[in-house]
């Protein structure tokens, strides 16, 4: 019999009212911004630069796997190089669309054709809100937005750690990390490709977590991990390591190019997307080589720098278009996409609202599958803020909201309250209006719509202070989801075991 919740349930005294929990799709045609020759000759650049130049892969394992399958080593510079004919016969093994398993089952999550699954801000070295400031990343943050991103329906998946908990000894921080996302959370999350011991701890904890062996796992991908390649056309030895057993273990693997045009790409957008492309599908071929049709997804990242100080730039128009274009090469694979939403604004200000915007308007258009970074990120990503991860929240249901199709038949076209109604009055009170209103319009969290002088009377507040106080309600009156005693106590022998086992590499 199943034991008791390690503690009593208390009801709360602050509700968040938001949209109900659900799968989003996107009803709408995706935006296609470049022709059917421009994708072509993308590609066939990109096949170039896979055959000619190669990829520098520092990994022996994986390179002797590579070799096994066909490819080739250059004589001179060492770069692995692929046919494309063996590229693309590889990646035809991606499956078009997946499963990734909760905890919670009411948390599974479908990647792939027209599936959104919006996640929080990842990988973030500091953090920040208004009471204390700009702060490095530690682990109570990391927790709170851990505790943030389980309250917001909106909210499908944890990408990787919000912020990084650097109080944390960074030889075993991983199990700290992953044992609070068990806790803390009922969603998917993210394990750090950072060889092969951290991600093989992240597979037997989700494994007691979801109470399944390992054969199970292996069916029902459960825990996700993003590899960056070190661009130009460089692949990382530990991220190998670790996207390798991710995939024997049959778990996501999202590749995800890290091309800032000018700086780590060409300055053009057509070659940093051939690049892109090229290194994505170079390493996506290697999960299939690992284990055909083990799950994976096209990551697009393509941004550009400012050209006056190099600083990365985000949000910028460059960086929607080539959103865009990487949607339309995922469709061409016919695998899921992975994009983000991001800004490089350094507070929470309408620079970052813009950039936010723009962004996520080209993501979800792109009919991307997984939208990275859809709450709290700043700075380029060098900061999570409390407060953007509440604007960024609204922003997200909007969005949610606006890809609910418009619904048309006789009762919402209201020829009877029109008529009803008739010339020059008002339907507040019309029968039509008094069945409809609760539910009628969206309904904001963090959005002020009173008058000016309504909004002075109550002390002028602005969207960041909003922000401020919602997230520390939420805190506040947040409830840990259910756990069994008899799992979190198996999580912590395996914990303790754990740090008593792994040596520090210093």
């Amino acid at each position: 019999m199943s034991r008791p919740s390690h503690r009593a349930r208390q009801k709360p005294t602050f509700k968040l009212e938001q949209l109900p929990l659900r799968q989003l799709q996107n009803p709408y045609a995706p935006i296609q911004i470049l022709s059917e020759q421009s994708i072509e000759l993308i590609h066939d650049g990109s096949m170039k630069i896979l055959e000619r130049i190669g990829l520098q892969i520092v990994n022996d394992r994986a390179r002797r796997l590579m070799l096994k399958h066909g490819a080739t080593i250059d004589d001179k510079t060492g770069y692995v190089k692929m046919e494309r004919d063996m590229v693309l016969e590889k990646i035809a093994t991606i499956p078009p669309r997946f499963t990734l398993h909760a905890r919670n089952p009411k948390f599974n999550s479908v990647y792939g054709g027209n599936h959104i699954n919006f996640t929080l801000v990842a990988s973030a070295p500091n953090c920040s809100d208004l009471d204390s400031g700009r702060r490095t990343g530690n682990y109570e943050d990391y927790c709170k937005f851990l505790k943030l991103g389980q309250t917001f329906n909106v909210i499908g998946a944890h990408s990787g750690y919000p912020v990084e908990p650097i109080d944390l000894p960074p030889h075993t921080r991983h199990l700290d990390a992953y044992r609070a996302f068990i806790t803390l959370t009922e969603k998917p999350w993210h394990a750090y490709s950072l060889g092969n011991g951290k991600i093989e701890d992240a597979i037997e904890m989700i494994c007691m977590a979801r109470s399944i062996d390992q054969e199970t796992l292996k069916k029902e991908p459960s825990i996700m991990t993003v590899v960056n390649t070190n661009s130009p056309l460089k692949v990382d030895g530990l991220m190998l390591d670790g996207l390798m057993t991710m995939a024997e273990f049959g778990q996501l693997v999202v590749v995800t190019p890290f091309t800032l045009a000018g700086a780590m790409s060409p300055v053009t957008l057509a070659g940093a997307l051939a690049q892109q492309n090229a290194e994505a599908l170079g390493v996506l071929a290697v999960t299939q080589m690992v284990n055909p049709g083990a799950p994976a997804m096209y990551g697009g990242f393509t941004s550009n720098v400012d050209m006056k100080s190099g600083a990365p730039a985000f949000g910028t128009p460059e960086y929607a278009k080539a959103v865009l274009a990487g949607g339309q090469l995922a469709r061409r694979y016919n695998i899921p996409y992975r994009t983000s939403n991001v800004n490089a604004s350094n507070c929470v200000d309408a620079q970052a609202a813009w950039e936010s915007g723009m962004s996520l308007w080209s993501a979800v258009m792109s009919h991307g599958n997984m939208i990275k970074h859809s709450g709290g990120w700043l700075e380029g990503g060098l900061c999570a803020s409390f407060e953007k991860l509440i604007v960024d929240m609204e922003m997200v249901q909007m969005m949610a909201e606006t890809l609910k199709p418009i619904e048309v038949n006789q009762a919402e076209l209201a020829f009877d309250a029109i008529e009803e109604v008739g010339a020059g009055g008002h339907f507040f009170g019309a029968c039509h209006t008094i069945e409809r209103y609760k539910d009628a319009f969206y309904a904001p969290i963090a959005t002020d719509w009173r008058n000016f002088e309504t909004w002075q009377e109550n002390g002028s507040v602005q969207t960041a202070e909003r922000a401020n106080k919602l997230f520390k309600q939420i805190l506040n009156d947040f409830e840990e989801p259910e756990l069994d005693v008899a799992i979190r106590e198996q999580l912590d022998e395996y914990v303790m075991r754990r740090k008593g086992e792994i040596k520090p590499d210093w």
